[in-house]
């Protein structure tokens, strides 16, 4: 693990413990719409195609902002799975240090700077949509 020092890493941790309580209420208010939508619409019908229209990119939204978190979660448990095994602060992809006020704004960072630039042109991010829309 590069030069971090403990008290470093505990802030770190801290951080990640933190933004890993903040994903959950999320989830939890995510899913919790999800359920009333679904109870609401076995009551009430939808008046016309507009508000069909309307309710499929709320709910588009919903399982986008559901995806996001659940992908944040999977990356803070790797960001503690590489603290475990003491490779922590290291590039994935060259092997070099990841500069901590990187790791301090991006706790979860596997990649240096340059290294996440490359990442970015090769992996462009693009909006995923559920099939109904």
């Amino acid at each position: 693990m590069p030069d971090i020092s403990s008290t470093d890493l505990q802030r770190l941790q801290q951080q990640l413990t933190e933004r890993e309580a903040e994903l959950r209420d999320e989830l939890k208010t995510v899913r919790g719409e999800k359920d009333q939508l679904v109870k609401r619409m076995t009551h009430e019908e939808v008046e016309d195609a507009g508000e069909q229209g309307e309710e499929r990119i709320r709910s588009a939204l919903r399982h986008a902002e559901e995806e996001r978190d659940i992908e944040e979660l999977r990356e803070i448990d790797e960001a503690r799975e590489r603290m475990q095994a003491g490779t922590y602060g290291e590039c994935t992809d060259c092997g070099r240090d990841i500069d901590l006020q990187r790791l301090f704004a991006q706790p979860t960072a596997k990649r240096c700077i340059a290294c996440q630039q490359l990442y970015e042109r090769a992996h462009p991010a693009t909006p995923r949509f559920p099939a109904s829309l």
